[in-house]
């Protein structure tokens, strides 16, 4: 009798180990490919223009299409910062664009890697990181080009947010230095200045570094991690990869194999090897047998550059040359990156699961870069505490169901001198014209707008006034996508009401339920 009850224990205990194994080999690869500057309608499924992206397609075929999908900030640091964390970039003081400053998120803070490392996953990134290195100076002085020991590795960077594995550029392909770091150190020697097309920013390069080769050097990268995890991930130990393209950004420099792939020109050419990116992953996946259980996301942080074209220099409206041709990167969007405007911020926003999204599918549900954290955790089961990703709301029902309830009600975003907020098909941008500088093309420019603002409205506005016409702009997006008629002043109740969430918001130190957070920041004037 005793053995037989110490034979049902043994069963037991293996029937519960097994069952262990099945829940961690039940979890899925997670593979985030997330472009620069590539614009809503650079991706022919949601296009209006002559560029075809085949590779973006099929994925958008094999999985589901969102329509509302939405990056928190028109530039990308914060952007970065947003999808990382789950929380709006500007409760971060100071946060704006990186530009080899040193590191933005603080190592207490929750990021996507973090989170999974607690389900056991493989966590890496390759690309761009652009969210500041903390490196060592030969002076002890704060660092500058002339100042840094590139022998050393950084004290501090992508590593210290979560990734076990990393092989990153520090930032844009036009930010010096020009070196790849692996596992934050650099490699290769950097003994030259050097600066690309575009803005020409000279600074520190390795000796052998080319611009036209980065995303085959990433590509190559991609898929030797995907190699060294592809067994473990069979046998229980997922992985998570970010995939941080440095395209179409510029320099807008396709390697010579993509030159002349298209009729558009240079631009046209460096779109088509940025989709050539995702094709070579996928079958990475498909060669080593673990397509069936990767979730792959695709999207971008912003809008495209109206500074980036045909012409290799950074050039005013740079952009118009691309549309003249019969191609909109904006697609029926209004604005570019920088702005408050749609074609600012709207995305390209794609996912496939194989055997849990419906293949073919489109949402027109809204959300944002910074529900990745909330969304990850739900599907794998992880938990956030009550102070970790405060602006990160969970849409895994509408990849099970694209018409369920919408999870998201309301996003706050936000332009380089704009605010802009979404609730429902209202739209409200805190600021008369574009919210950006419009230095390479966005109109109206900030300069000219709030002038003309002052002038409508006969005196300079109280405090309380600039939440009036002509100081702000709402458009329905239902009726008019392409946010030319401003019905502030027909819809004063419905301004009130969706500046009043706003500020409650950042009082709150939170946009989704839970107990009151404070901020990084003091104050944050939304009219600055």
């Amino acid at each position: 009798m005793i053995n037989k009850i110490r034979f049902l224990i043994l069963i037991q205990f293996i029937l519960i180990g097994c069952n262990t194994n099945d829940s961690k080999s039940n979890l899925p690869n997670i593979l985030i490919i997330y472009t620069d500057d590539l614009g809503y309608g650079d991706v022919s499924a949601y296009g209006k223009g002559t560029l075809n992206t085949p590779n973006i397609d099929k994925l958008a075929n094999e999985g589901i299409r969102f329509n509302n999908g939405y990056a928190t900030s028109a530039t990308c640091s914060p952007s970065r910062y947003g999808l990382l964390t789950g929380n709006y970039p500007w409760r971060k003081d100071g946060l704006s664009v990186i530009t080899g400053g040193s590191l933005v998120i603080d190592t207490t803070e929750m990021t996507i890697p973090k989170l999974l490392k607690t389900k056991g996953y493989h966590t890496g990134i390759v690309g761009k990181w652009h969210l500041g290195l903390s490196m060592v100076t030969t002076d002890d002085q704060v660092q500058k080009i002339g100042n840094i020991d590139y022998s050393k590795p950084v004290t501090a960077g992508s590593n210290d947010h979560g990734f076990d594995y990393s092989f990153i550029l520090p930032g844009s392909l036009d930010m010096f230095p020009y070196v790849y770091l692996k596992n934050q150190r650099f490699l290769g020697k950097v003994n030259k200045m050097r600066g690309w097309s575009a803005f020409n920013r000279i600074g520190p390069t390795e000796e052998n570094f080319e611009d036209y080769e980065v995303l085959q050097t990433f590509r190559a990268e991609v898929n030797q991690f995907i190699a060294r995890n592809a067994k473990d991930s069979k046998n229980g130990k997922p992985f998570f990869l970010y995939f941080a393209l440095t395209a179409p950004h510029t320099p807008t420099s396709p390697h010579p194999d993509f030159q002349g792939k298209t009729d558009l020109g240079v631009y046209g050419d460096f779109v088509h090897e940025t989709d050539y990116c995702l094709v070579s992953t996928m079958e990475a996946l498909q060669k080593h047998g673990i397509d069936d259980n990767t979730i792959v996301i695709f999207t971008s942080d912003h809008g495209p550059a109206p500074y980036a074209g045909n012409i290799l220099e950074a050039t005013y409206n740079n952009i118009k040359g691309l549309e003249k041709q019969g191609h909109y990167p904006s697609g029926p969007l209004r604005g570019y990156k920088f702005s408050v405007y749609e074609g600012g911020m709207r995305i390209p926003f794609l996912i496939k699961w194989p055997n849990q999204i419906k293949p073919g599918s489109t949402c027109d549900r809204l959300i944002g870069l910074n529900d990745l954290l909330a969304t990850i955790a739900d599907i794998t089961g992880s938990e956030l505490s009550k102070d970790q990703g405060v602006d990160s709301i969970s849409y895994l029902p509408l990849l099970k169901d694209r018409n369920a309830k919408a999870p998201r009600q309301n996003l706050q975003m936000q332009g380089t001198h704009g605010w802009a907020y979404r609730m429902g098909d209202w739209k409200l941008c805190l600021c008369p014209g574009s919210g950006a500088l419009g230095v390479y093309g966005n109109v109206p420019k900030r300069v000219d707008a709030w002038p003309a603002a002052v002038k409508e409205f006969g005196e300079n506005p109280t405090r309380e006034q600039l939440i009036e016409a002509p100081f702000v702009q709402l458009f329905n997006l239902k009726e008019d996508l392409g946010e030319r008629e401003d019905v502030s002043k027909q819809n004063p109740e419905v301004v009130k009401k969706m500046y009043a969430l706003m500020r409650q918001q950042f009082t709150n130190g939170r946009s989704t339920p839970g107990p009151k957070q404070t901020n990084d920041r003091n104050t944050l004037n939304y009219f600055s």
